[in-house]
């Protein structure tokens, strides 16, 4: 029963790929949508009926389809784990899947190729699914590359846009640079203990005597990996590109499925992570400065997605800091809130995109608020829940963050809060130019502007409403979450005593939000301050405006070497090679030529040739004598 039901939660998602790719198009819009929706819906029930079996029983569900890969003592079963971890993150991916295909139906109502944007959503939700219940390193390597292969199509998906097909490009190439990581990660650890498997791995760490320099390098191969899939210095820049996408695709990427691939991997892998202390550290630092660099950057820009974007990879970074401070279970709690609550972000400036026919510039909007009241107060619960504050879900687990950071490294826990008051700055700086005074767009925008229709509004109210309870599932006092995953963990996560220290951190972090809030409420309320034009943005804001000029750096250092090592390939070494290959060619065609001419059919000449053969045959014979 056990293995069928895992493989109507892993496969139907699938299935639906299948329909849309093959029947999408007779099938028409309508239809085509509620298929690939209902599919994941399919998966998110079949994934509350393993959840509330898990609940019961305490008990996590292994299934081993077949046996896989067997070469000596080396074996690899393809099978699955729905355990507490796997299952808490199926229930988001499934949920906020479902409701992001939802939304997509009225969103891409009037694209030609809505049955293949489905298409393609369904399969990024298979992958994701496979990569979460897998039961070794293999089985999630499977997910881990094809939610890869769906980002490639989904953000390329407006392909006859050259700069979408660049940003799709870009992503899967620099996906493929952390993934080598990974796969060397992958093959230590087959090496030195003959299995994949998790629950395996864990027994074996615990009592193997492989050098421990081994088990460090491949736990920072694996890291390389997760900066990849979740956009960590310095592989993080192909995130922001990814805006590229419709807003759907930006929503599923960055709230539910791909961007977390790499906490779940480090998650997973707690048992290797924890012996290997500096890696932990390095795991910290780089997630403190990726928060920090990405909400400076985020200050700045002027791209409604752009800024949710830099807020993710912010987001991210902070989730880092945890997993780097052994946090693990802090690190979960804000994967799930921030899953609520950037997934409605998304999805809102979606709505209002829809509502401006395109217009992404927030420079463009500005009076929102009573055209679209659903949008702005969801969008507006979701700001105050990333802002971090009191008592909306964001609160609660970047709260958990930043204690988790004073408790363990000052320093870090300075750059987190920094990061978190420049959050709760650029997020309202957001919510100010979108929604509030007068609107600045064309008077055809202004008279076209409209709430968006129901398939759009009901996700938002779910997802805000999420964004405004989230945290209950771990309030302090009453922490569900900490007690669910304490089997997982090798070592015993740390339950915070309440205390004057831990109230005057909560104090200080809200009292950080609003003055990030306050100092944007003065900025572009009070004053009425209009982002400049791109022409006339000076100083360091051009710096944050141009992102560092990283994009820049990465093509003077890498894109153009290989560009002019690739030119010279083509025009030297390709040219030389082909000409050698063709000059053989054309001396045996010339001789073939040249011996074509014996053959004129003239019986007298081939006489003769027959008499001088004769004679030769006859002066070797006698000079052999």
């Amino acid at each position: 029963m056990d293995t069928t039901l895992a493989l109507v939660l892993v496969l139907a998602p699938f299935i639906g790929f299948l329909l849309n790719v093959f029947f999408g198009k007779a099938m028409g819009k309508t239809l085509s949508g509620t298929i690939g929706t209902l599919s994941v819906v399919v998966s998110f029930v079949v994934t509350l009926v393993f959840f509330m079996q898990l609940m019961q029983t305490n008990k996590p569900i292994v299934i081993s389809l077949f046996d896989w890969i067997q070469i000596s003592n080396f074996k690899v079963d393809f099978g699955f784990l729905l355990d507490q971890l796997s299952l808490l993150w199926l229930l988001f991916v499934t949920g906020i899947g479902s409701l992001i295909h939802l939304y997509s139906i009225s969103y891409m109502h009037d694209d030609e190729k809505m049955h293949t944007f489905f298409a393609y959503l369904n399969l990024f939700v298979f992958f994701m699914i496979t990569l979460v219940v897998g039961s070794n390193l293999l089985v999630m390597f499977i997910g881990w590359e094809g939610v890869g292969l769906c980002s490639y199509l989904l953000i390329g998906f407006w392909y006859k846009n050259q700069e979408y097909n660049d940003a799709a490009k870009k992503a899967f190439i620099m996906n493929r640079i952390g993934d080598l990581g990974l796969l060397i990660g992958i093959f230590i650890l087959g090496a030195a203990f003959s299995t994949l498997d998790f629950t395996s791995l864990k027994s074996a760490l615990a009592s193997s005597n492989v050098n421990p320099n081994w088990i460090m390098i491949a736990a920072l191969a694996l890291f390389i990996g997760a900066c990849g899939k979740s956009a960590q210095i310095p592989l993080y820049t192909w995130l922001p590109d990814a805006m590229a996408g419709p807003t759907p695709v930006s929503a599923l990427i960055h709230a539910a499925t791909m961007v977390t691939a790499g906490i779940f991997m480090v998650t997973r892998l707690n048992f290797l992570f924890d012996l290997t202390p500096l890696v932990q550290n390095i795991i910290a630092i780089v997630g403190a400065v990726t928060a920090l660099v990405a909400a400076t950057i985020g200050l700045v820009q002027n791209d409604i997605k752009k800024v949710l974007a830099y807020s993710t990879v912010s987001q991210l970074g902070l989730m880092f800091l945890a997993l780097g401070l052994g946090a693990y279970e802090v690190a979960v709690f804000h994967v799930i809130t921030h899953a609520f609550f950037k997934a409605c972000l998304f999805l809102g400036s979606g709505s209002v995109i829809h509502a401006l026919h395109g217009e992404q510039d927030m420079r463009n909007m500005g009076g929102l608020k009573k055209a679209m009241p659903i949008t702005f107060w969801t969008m507006l619960i979701s700001s105050l829940a990333i802002a971090g504050v009191f008592p909306f879900a964001g609160f609660w687990s970047k709260d958990e963050i930043l204690m988790v950071a004073f408790e363990h490294n000052k320093v870090l826990w300075v750059v987190g809060s920094v990061a978190s008051i420049l959050t709760a700055f650029y997020m309202f700086r957001l919510m100010y130019l979108t929604f509030f005074k007068e609107f600045r767009g064309t008077e055809e925008q202004k008279h076209h502007l409209h709430e968006s229709p129901g398939l759009i509004t009901f996700p938002l109210i779910v997802l805000g409403t999420l964004a405004a309870v989230g945290g209950l599932i771990n309030l302090p006092g009453s922490t569900w979450l900490h007690h669910y995953l304490s089997p997982l963990f090798s070592k015993a996560a740390e339950e915070h005593a309440f205390g004057s220290t831990e109230y005057m951190l909560m104090g200080i972090a809200l009292v950080g939000a609003f003055v990030g809030i306050g100092i944007a409420y003065s900025k572009y309320i009070k004053q009425n301050n209009v982002p400049e034009e791109d022409a006339k943005i000076t100083g360091l804001a051009k710096v944050l405006y141009n992102k560092y000029y990283v994009d820049e750096f990465y093509e003077t250092l890498f894109v153009k070497p290989i560009n002019a090592l690739s030119r010279f390939f083509r025009d030297y070494i390709e040219t030389a090679v082909s000409g050698f290959i063709f000059g053989l060619g054309k001396v045996t065609l010339e001789l073939g030529s040249q011996g074509r001419k014996l053959h004129n059919g003239n019986t007298g000449f081939y006489l003769f040739a027959f008499v001088l053969g004769v004679i030769g045959m006859i002066s070797y014979l006698f000079l052999a004598q």
